[in-house]
């Protein structure tokens, strides 16, 4: 957080110093390399005090769930993204949907929350997704600035899926079929 709110050349430097130990002591931790790890901290460094609130829309049709293809990485996901300061969760999944997919929507439930970490997601960072059912007002989708391509897919037919939507995805088929309890939740690890 220092490094990326200080204005002084001295602070800076002392910042980029201490990331570098704790970097240093990560890596051999994970047995990972270090400048890999570098540009993960550099991505989402403001993430790493406290876990982040993301949230997610699933639209249904015909037993399919609507994914859109990311540009950022080519893979398909979940519509969804961060909450923003003053949004409740519902919200930001009905902002993200639009934002990414054109499609007005309302939440009309929530099958689960996933912590990040248990459910292997790209960021390093620590991250509740709460993904809600959307019932659609304008079900035509469209491409965005983050969507290359919008689609339904079916549990027997996934296309490559992003990091941590490999795992969410399959179970969400199962909520939504009534196979799990929803809404679903991580247990305490103990």
């Amino acid at each position: 957080m220092g490094l990326l709110y200080t204005q002084d050349g001295y602070d800076k430097e002392r910042y980029e110093r201490i990331l570098a130990i704790a970097l240093r002591l990560l890596a051999e931790l994970e047995e990972r390399p270090f400048d890999g790890l570098v540009l993960e901290f550099q991505e989402d460094n403001w993430l790493h005090m406290s876990p982040a609130a993301g949230a997610e829309a699933v639209i249904v049709q015909g037993g399919k769930i609507m994914l859109i293809k990311r540009r950022d990485n080519g893979l398909w996901a979940v519509p969804g993204g961060f909450v923003e300061v003053g949004e409740t969760l519902a919200e930001a999944a009905e902002r993200e949907l639009l934002e990414e997919t054109g499609i007005h929507g309302h939440v009309t439930r929530l099958p689960g929350i996933f912590d990040s970490r248990l459910w292997h997601s790209r960021t390093k960072a620590q991250l509740y997704h709460a993904v809600f059912l959307v019932e659609s007002v304008n079900p035509t989708p469209k491409k965005s600035a983050e969507a290359m391509e919008v689609d339904f897919f079916g549990s027997d037919n996934l296309p490559e899926l992003s990091p941590g939507h490999h795992l969410r995805v399959p179970l969400l088929f199962k909520i939504l079929r009534g196979e799990l309890p929803a809404p679903y939740f991580d247990r305490p690890l103990r």
